[in-house]
């Protein structure tokens, strides 16, 4: 993990934070924005931020959007020719990939949520482009997480967009369209006090790198570790590491979603339940609304602030990126909005009385079972990575 000391970086919670800050970081680009999102939804946040990149793309900035094939499979056609008339460059990463066709490669996704603006300015984050109300299903607003990110880490930030975005633009034999002018170098000057690393996860030299990142952080932990996590899932050596920080007197405290999303990986998780429970870790589930986030701070010195889960998919499969964050008051101002979401939004899951009803453990155990078999039959977990 390479550590940039020298930037400003600024927590926001949730949509009504994220997007206000993005769409005006966009307004004012001068040269190149890449953006990347797994779900670009045509809802009136995203054609907001649409308008917002054909803007910039009239006033001659080289846009460059990257989505997903399978999260914003339904991205429709009248906005994507509406971007390209404007000069929007669009690529889909694995486009006409869908998850239940049985070939190992079609579960790499692309699940990064980042933006990068004229390489001075970035964000990162779990936030998809999509309206925090548009929840089909879950009590309205999403609850997530970004960071706005300016200093020396923005060359790392840049480096990693472009990169995916020449490869996936060579995969697909298109040729990105360049403008006369050179690209804009990183603005490397020091603007403020935080150091922070970003991190990414892929299949080539980073593949464990943000699942390291977290480890480190329980393994140095000296009192408390707080966990954010939407899709909760870890292997065997992740939950060791959480019960021997709790043996030897570090607090452990799991935020996961109480609402059922995903069905067979919301049972499977709770699987794990018994395990932590008994070793001490306090797990609370947020219901007020619908949980998206993947956060932690660790002795309130060290946070992280990302699109990776503590799953298969993000540990395993999928390209994620996570900014780590070695400043007191970030990792402070971000536990007190964790603490606040775990007294206002969350109930306890109580060890004494942790006992579903039989059917409930049944469907545990058989959703539990399911993870295990898909991961061994497509190869990808080993003993220690296996949930």
């Amino acid at each position: 993990m390479i550590v940039r000391p020298g930037n400003r970086i600024r927590l926001l919670e949730s949509g009504a934070e994220y997007f206000p800050e993005l769409e005006r970081a966009i307004d004012s680009a001068e040269r190149e924005i890449y953006l990347e999102t797994y779900i670009y939804e045509a809802d009136e946040t995203g054609y907001r931020i649409a308008d917002a990149l054909i803007r910039a793309a009239r006033r001659g900035v080289d846009v460059h959007v990257l989505i997903d094939g399978f999260g914003s499979r339904e991205f429709p056609d009248d906005l994507r020719s509406k971007m390209d008339m404007a000069g929007v460059q669009l690529l889909v990463y694995r486009p006409g990939q869908f998850l239940w066709r049985l070939q190992r490669h079609r579960l790499r996704r692309m699940h990064r949520k980042l933006a990068v603006i004229d390489a001075r300015v970035g964000f990162c984050g779990g936030i998809n482009i999509i309206d925090d109300r548009n929840t089909p299903g879950h009590t309205p607003p999403r609850f997530d997480y970004a960071v706005r990110v300016e200093g020396p880490l923005i060359a790392d930030m840049h480096r990693a967009a472009r990169q995916l975005w020449m490869r996936t633009a060579w995969l697909q034999l298109k040729a990105a369209r360049r403008r006369l002018r050179s690209r804009p170098r990183p603005d490397l000057r020091k603007v403020g006090a935080q150091s922070a690393a970003f991190l990414v996860r892929d299949n080539f030299r980073h593949r464990h790198d943000i699942e390291e990142a977290y480890l480190d952080a329980i393994a140095n932990a000296r009192s408390e570790v707080v966990i954010a996590c939407a899709y909760f899932l870890p292997g065997m050596r992740f939950r060791r590491a959480l019960c021997e920080a709790v043996a030897r007197g570090v607090r452990i405290v799991l935020l996961l979603q109480g609402k059922v999303e995903y069905v067979m990986l919301h049972y499977a998780s709770r699987a794990l339940y018994r395990q932590l429970l008994d070793a001490g870790v306090e797990i609370h589930e947020y219901m007020r609304s619908f949980l998206h986030a993947k956060v932690a701070v660790a002795d309130e010195a060290w946070a992280t602030v990302g699109s990776s889960n503590l799953d298969p998919i993000s540990f395993l499969l999928a390209r994620e990126a996570n900014v780590v964050v070695l400043d007191e008051g970030f990792a402070g101002e971000l536990r007190a909005s964790l603490a606040h979401a775990i007294e206002t939004g969350a109930r306890p899951v109580r060890r004494a009385v942790w006992k579903p009803p039989l059917h409930e453990r049944a469907l545990t155990w058989l959703a539990y079972g399911a993870v295990r078999l898909a991961m061994g039959v497509f190869g990808y977990a080993t003993r220690e990575d296996a949930p």
